[in-house]
């Protein structure tokens, strides 16, 4: 089943993503920038052809910024929800785990602790010869 995005700013926001990825659109920016360079003598090198493509490309960065953004936040919180479908899907794993992102930094520097102390348990036990493929309470 394939969801559809509800806003024009989310349908637009994929579109451009999917558009601004392609290999022609690279070469379509490089064709661009052949252009202004081969127009330069033209123009005399003056601060007018300059100011287009410093216009241009200004403007452009400034758009493309936005949707990077929203692209990394899209695939963050399908990531987050994946891994969040893992762990409730696995027996024996912690459902306290769920929804990390959502706490507080304290919060997180607890449990980011317990797993370091976890780690740093598991790593001295393999130098004395155990195995370290079980799975100890962390929480």
């Amino acid at each position: 089943m394939r969801v559809r995005p509800s806003s024009s700013y989310a349908v637009l926001a994929k579109r451009a993503s999917r558009l601004a990825g392609r290999p022609s659109t690279f070469n379509l920016a490089v064709l661009v920038l052949v252009v202004w360079l081969v127009t330069g003598p033209m123009f005399g090198f003056s601060d007018t052809w300059q100011l287009v493509i410093n216009t241009g490309t200004t403007i452009v960065t400034f758009l493309m910024v936005f949707l990077i953004q929203n692209t990394q936040n899209r695939d963050t919180e399908a990531l987050h929800i994946k891994l969040d479908e893992l762990i409730r899907a696995t027996q024996g794993a912690h459902n306290a785990l769920l929804d990390l992102e959502e706490l507080e930094e304290r919060q997180l520097d607890e449990f980011r602790a317990r797993y370091i102390a976890l780690a740093k348990s598991a790593r001295e036990q393999r130098e004395r010869g155990a195995v370290d493929t079980d799975t100890p309470e962390a929480l």
